[in-house]
């Protein structure tokens, strides 16, 4: 069920993005759990989930409007100098997501089990709370459709749910292909904070595809990838060096189920990843049991990497990629507050990413 909101919300960075010092994981949480869009997933008579649809003029407004700033480059550089977690607007419904308007937010542990060079939380014995979202570029939600599919992520230097100190989180951004991909499973989705980029996948989107990357070279300087600093700072002392990875892939572990029918889908062709990522944590009442449901992604690294090409890009990893750790979600919801509210920072970027003095933005005051 395709659904348009006519709302933009603030787009641009806001008082309260200013005001921003950090967040407590339960009340995020809470806040994501509350306006569900079903009252109890998978059983009969709940309605299809709403899909947002993503469309040409609305990553055009303001554009060619000499009065009107162009909302879509307030939202690129929003993402970069706004660090909240959480962005409710003044009548406290949020904003509309230009890219990425449908999801599924999940909750867990970031965790951290093998030897690493690294700071922050990439290093050995690292654990912390985690808020992710799963989305799709642009409004297909299909499989069998080419989509973008992507992770998104900010970490809690806690393992406690109930802290009541506000906490600074640290964001990160994967996702595969950036003109999209026939990836039938997310068990076989091969996420990256530096994706490939096969632009014509997109057919009419390819024009909204080369505004994304004009927007974020304009507020930025690599529209592509979305480099990994935060976390190896995350929890590290200050007299203590950066040292983080160049580059992160996240892969359901293998083993995981996989979901072949949904609960609306007329066939396994047609399943949208949000019934797909959901029937991992829910299960109708004639099926339930009480044995813990868990999605796993494993995380790996590496620090080389060779890109080939312009518009169409390759990235390639000559030295591979070491597995450091995983993911391990427990808890998942598709809510209006999941796509409306909770907000990711992109971390600017650095020339060097271990140099704070090396950022080539300045984040905006305005």
């Amino acid at each position: 069920m395709k659904f348009d909101s006519g709302r933009f919300g603030t787009q641009g960075l806001s008082n309260e993005d200013r005001q921003y010092a950090g967040s407590r994981f339960s009340e995020v949480r809470e806040a994501l759990f509350r306006n569900a869009y079903y009252l109890d997933w998978g059983e009969p008579g709940e309605p299809p989930l709403p899909s947002f649809e993503v469309t040409l003029w609305r990553v055009l407004a303001g554009l060619f409007n000499k009065w009107r700033r162009w909302h879509f480059l307030d939202a690129a550089a929003r993402a970069l100098d706004a660090q909240s977690d959480m962005r409710w607007g003044d009548d406290n419904l949020g904003w509309r997501r230009l890219l990425h308007p449908n999801g599924v937010c999940l909750f867990g542990k970031w965790i951290i089990d093998q030897p690493t060079e690294y700071s922050g939380y990439f290093q050995d014995g690292s654990r912390g709370l985690i808020v992710g979202r799963y989305s799709t570029c642009c409004t297909e939600c299909r499989r069998g459709h080419y989509r973008s599919l992507s992770l998104v992520g900010k970490i809690y230097p806690t393992e406690d749910p109930d802290h009541t100190q506000a906490l600074r989180t640290a964001n990160f951004i994967t996702q595969e292909d950036l003109g999209g991909a026939l990836t039938e499973f997310i068990n076989d989705a091969v996420l990256r904070n530096a994706p490939d980029t096969t632009p014509w996948r997109r057919g009419w989107g390819t024009l909204i595809l080369l505004l994304t990357g004009l927007a974020f070279k304009l507020v930025d300087r690599e529209p592509t990838i979305r480099q990994l600093y935060p976390i190896a700072e995350l929890g590290k002392p200050e007299s203590t060096p950066t040292c983080s990875p160049r580059f992160m892939q996240l892969t359901v572990r293998d083993g995981q189920t996989r979901v072949r029918d949904g609960r609306t889908s007329a066939s396994t062709e047609q399943l949208d990843f949000r019934d797909e990522i959901l029937s991992q944590f829910h299960r109708p009442r004639e099926q339930s049991t009480d044995q813990a449901r868990v999605l796993v992604f494993d995380i790996e690294v590496t620090d080389v990497c060779v890109t080939s090409g312009l518009l169409k890009q390759r990235r390639s990893f000559p030295s591979g990629w070491k597995k450091i750790g995983r993911i391990e979600f427990t808890e998942a919801v598709a809510s209006y507050n999941g796509d409306f509210v909770v907000h990711f920072h992109h971390p600017p970027w650095r020339k060097n990413p271990d140099d704070a003095s090396t950022t080539v933005r300045k984040r905006s005051t305005i």
